[in-house]
């Protein structure tokens, strides 16, 4: 464990080995079994996590009980509600495990405490979160302007080996799509290869 996470640090800054060491006291192992929540809807969430293995999902139920899902991160990859944890707020979101998965959690405490201790985690932490807004802004203009072919493509970039692992129907609301459209357009597709 943590090697995707160093991995992960030593792609956007350097640290030394021994600022690897002092990194790792402050995560917490956690082990999520399939279908184990790690934050439910409503609670305040009190962890960022980070993927050492497996699959994870964002999303949220709408009034008439219809799963939006906003985010899955993959090895690699962090995942939390950004908003409740800065703010101490109810969560709107669930986080799921989709497959068993091993994380790394962090607390805001740890994390500012990771931060005095090694400043090089502020600006990793800092491009992170760059990053997760530039991917956001490219998701709003992909959900106003693209064809569902275009968004299924890039899906596939993004999130490099998920049409295998996720099912198609969890594919299709990280989309906006109806699970019949999906379908379409991976016939579409299909035809074409």
């Amino acid at each position: 464990m943590f090697q995707q996470l160093f991995d992960s640090i030593q792609e956007k800054v350097t640290v030394t080995p021994a600022e690897m060491d002092i990194c790792k006291t402050f995560f917490i192992p956690k082990k999520l079994r399939k279908k184990q929540t790690l934050l439910q809807e409503g609670d305040i969430c009190i962890h960022n996590a980070f993927v050492e293995k497996g699959i994870m999902r964002s999303f949220f139920t709408d009034e008439k009980g219809n799963e939006h899902i906003v985010q899955f991160a993959i090895e690699g990859w962090w995942i939390t509600d950004l908003s409740s944890f800065l703010t101490k707020s109810n969560s709107i979101y669930t986080i799921e495990a989709l497959e068993d998965c091993e994380l790394l959690l962090l607390t805001m405490e740890a994390r500012e405490t990771l931060i005095d201790k090694i400043p090089m985690f502020e600006r990793y932490q800092r491009l992170l979160l760059q990053n997760a807004y530039i991917a956001n802004q490219a998701r709003i203009n992909s959900a106003l302007t693209e064809t569902a072919e275009e968004k299924y493509v890039k899906v596939g970039l993004a999130y490099p080996g998920i049409i295998k692992r996720v099912p198609q129907h969890m594919i299709a609301s990280y989309l906006g799509l109806k699970p019949e459209t999906l379908s379409r357009v991976r016939k579409q597709i299909s035809t074409r290869i």
